[in-house]
């Protein structure tokens, strides 16, 4: 019993409850309440532990006095304090293991606190350093603030000092970029007056060669022309010359469709949104190019024959002499007359308009290389030459393809868009048209032609006569100032037409059986 109690002393229980109902007490506001009711539990186990032990330590005190040994006192003090299920059963758990458990809770909690106390120190020390940190970041920051007033102090005395100065530097900049943006605006000036006066100078050299030494070179190339014999003579098919030549233009000529017309479609359509009427300036310009060097070459051919015919002798005819000479003289030609022929002709053409503002000239490179191209045809010994063809035409399949909108179904051309190269009867590159239904000689009339060649000079009237009435019921149509056949005069596949210059619907019907009745083949 004495070894007992002298253990329970040891252990220093009570001591170990009153702390942890002091450091309760200190925490009780900082806890949550979970960790509250966790403490007095804590508290009540720890307490119920030690009774226990008091309870064991007084029965084995009591059983020392015998049977009644300590009964009275018991009665007196103890019995109205117990209450039914007060003392713990011992069961399997001794008195000193009883003891082991509190020694150990004792311990662990000491060392807890001992932990507790490190760490609230060490957070005390890191706090100090922390602050000892701060202020010294502030003082560093005082530092910086105070070396940047300095240093914003002599910025400002230096700017001060140097103020009048940066003005004037800045002044004389301006002045100076103002005069190299000037300098530069007069040097786009003069080259653009160095290259008007070139193109002056080169069109001026084209003319003087062209209209003052054209005749003279021609009389001095006849004079010192001598005919050399050949194998084969220059008026055959398969001539050398002729089938490089031809090949060399035909491929010239698909070059002309698929880059030049695009090139002078875009040009047109700067200023001019419609585009039939831009592919008609296109085909009528390629057409009058044909026309004007087909002219310009049989008379240059006259002449050449002319002049040979007057010194020719044998063994070769006549016509293998001038054939021969054509081939070596091909570039004796006056092209800017030529250009200024289909200008004007494109001028005199009804069919096609362009803005008040804008002319023909602006296809010029276009018409340049057209009638470069249609003389070099020309010359040939057998030359190459376009289809004649109209609008409403009906629809040739062996001549000419059908453009990206086209109808399909439609057997007439509302207009073309590139012409078919020919040699005699043989086609040698399929042409471009576009097939609508309802195509006929008129439709190119329903647009507005540009006011300035809408009449000539000389018949030029004033406003009030050509917007009176009788004035307009008495206009000419454009079909009429051709030369072409009158709609009602001419075989077309549409038969006769009714009074108002549009198919009756009986001749429609008529045209349409006999449209079926013949053969693709008849075409």
């Amino acid at each position: 019993m004495a070894d007992s109690l002298r253990r329970l002393v040891n252990i220093g229980t009570f001591t170990v409850l009153q702390d942890k109902l002091e450091k309760w007490l200190s925490d009780y506001y900082i806890n949550t309440c979970d960790q509250n009711v966790a403490r007095g539990c804590e508290i009540i186990e720890l307490n119920a532990k030690v009774q226990g032990q008091l309870f064991k330590l007084l029965s084995v005190c009591a059983s020392d006095g015998g049977m009644y040994g300590g009964a009275n006192i018991i009665k007196s003090r103890l019995l109205p304090w117990l209450g039914q299920n007060f003392f713990t059963s011992g069961g399997s758990v001794t008195a000193d293991t009883s003891l082991s458990v509190l020694a150990e809770a004792s311990a662990k909690d000491r060392e807890f606190n001992d932990l507790q106390d490190m760490y609230e120190k060490s957070m005390d020390d890191l706090e100090r350093d922390l602050q000892s940190m701060k202020t010294e970041n502030q003082d560093l920051r005082d530092e910086l603030a105070d070396t940047k007033v300095e240093l914003d102090r002599s910025m400002r005395a230096s700017t001060s000092e140097k103020m009048f100065t940066d003005v004037e530097t800045q002044e004389l900049r301006r002045k100076l970029a103002d005069a190299q943006d000037e300098i530069a605006k007069l040097r786009v000036r003069a080259g653009l007056v160095d290259d008007y006066e070139r193109k002056m100078r080169n069109l001026r050299d084209e003319l003087s060669l062209s209209y003052g030494k054209r005749d003279y070179n021609l009389s001095d190339s006849l004079t010192s022309y001598r005919y050399t014999s050949r194998i084969t003579t220059p008026l055959a098919i398969d001539d050398p010359v002729q089938r490089v030549r031809q090949q060399n233009l035909v491929a010239r000529f698909n070059d002309m469709f698929a880059q030049d017309r695009l090139d002078a479609l875009d040009t047109l359509r700067r200023y001019s949104d419609d585009h039939e009427n831009n592919q008609r300036i296109i085909y009528t310009a390629i057409s009058e190019a044909f026309s004007t060097a087909k002219l310009a070459f049989r008379q240059f051919k006259m002449k050449v024959r002319a002049n040979l015919a007057k010194t020719h002798y044998g063994p070769e005819t006549l016509e293998e002499a001038v054939q021969d000479y054509v081939n070596r003289n091909s570039d004796l030609y006056d092209l800017p007359g030529m250009v200024s022929d289909v200008i004007r002709a494109l001028n005199r053409n009804p069919k096609i308009f362009l803005p008040p503002d804008a002319t023909f000239a602006i296809v010029q490179p276009f018409i340049r290389e057209a009638c470069k191209l249609a003389w070099q045809m020309s010359a040939l010994a057998h030359p190459i030459d376009i289809a004649a063809s109209t609008d409403a035409e009906l629809f040739d399949d062996n001549k000419y393809r059908r453009s990206y909108d086209s109808e399909y179904s439609a057997p007439l051309v509302n207009h073309h868009i590139w012409p078919c190269l020919m040699q005699g009867i043989k086609t040698l590159v399929k042409g471009e048209a576009l097939t609508r239904r309802g195509a006929s000689l008129s439709s190119s009339g329903r647009r507005s032609r540009s006011p300035t060649r809408a009449l000539s000079p000389t018949r030029a009237l004033s406003p009030s006569r050509a917007f009176s009435p009788s004035f307009r019921s008495r206009s000419v149509s454009p079909l009429r100032r051709s030369r072409s056949p009158s709609p009602r005069r001419c075989l077309s596949p549409l038969g006769r037409r009714s009074p108002t210059g549009s198919p009756s619907r009986r001749s429609i019907l008529r045209s349409s059986k006999a449209l079926r009745s013949i053969s693709p083949k008849s075409f």
